[in-house]
């Protein structure tokens, strides 16, 4: 056997048995889910909410007004929990959260992608968005949410209670 075939035959094997126990590491010292937000979560700063952030981009018209509607109900959402798992996979902390990760004083926004993936983020913000239109109070959109996702659905986010 030559050097170049030796090569190949003993170190490519062991460079893929090593990555591939590396990235089993990883994702053991954390779900998979959590690993997977982290590792392919993208946010994008916008001068206001008027502009769309560019992940938007090749969404479908129903998601951006959806998240065109939270950037305009911040004070409602940051009182109604999520239910998708975020609150431990990513650290959010309430359903705005999932679209929008910081406002800053001059209006600036730094949104987040994370409910582009995600279904339960974008039902509970547009039930939320409906039902306040609709004239109902934030305690009544929150115990609505509440009972609604209580049941097969992950735990909420640690959203303190209104």
């Amino acid at each position: 056997m030559h050097r170049a075939q030796l090569h190949t035959f003993i170190f490519y094997p062991c460079f893929v048995v090593f990555a591939v126990r590396r990235l089993f590491n990883e994702r053991r010292r954390e779900s998979f889910t959590a690993y997977a937000a982290r590792r392919f979560a993208r946010k994008n700063i916008t001068e206001s909410a008027s502009v769309f952030p560019s992940f938007l981009d090749n969404q479908p018209g129903e998601m951006q007004l959806i998240y065109q509607a939270v950037s305009q109900h911040q004070n409602l959402l940051e009182q109604i929990p999520c239910y998708c798992g975020c609150g431990d996979s990513v650290g959010h902390k309430d359903n705005y959260d999932c679209f929008i990760y910081k406002n800053h004083e001059d209006g600036s926004l730094v949104w987040d992608d994370h409910a582009t993936r995600c279904q339960v983020c974008l039902d509970i913000a547009a039930e939320s968005i409906v039902l306040y239109r609709e004239g109902k109070s934030i305690q009544d959109i929150r115990d609505f949410i509440d009972k609604q996702y209580k049941e097969g659905y992950a735990e909420p986010t640690p959203t303190p209670d209104v």
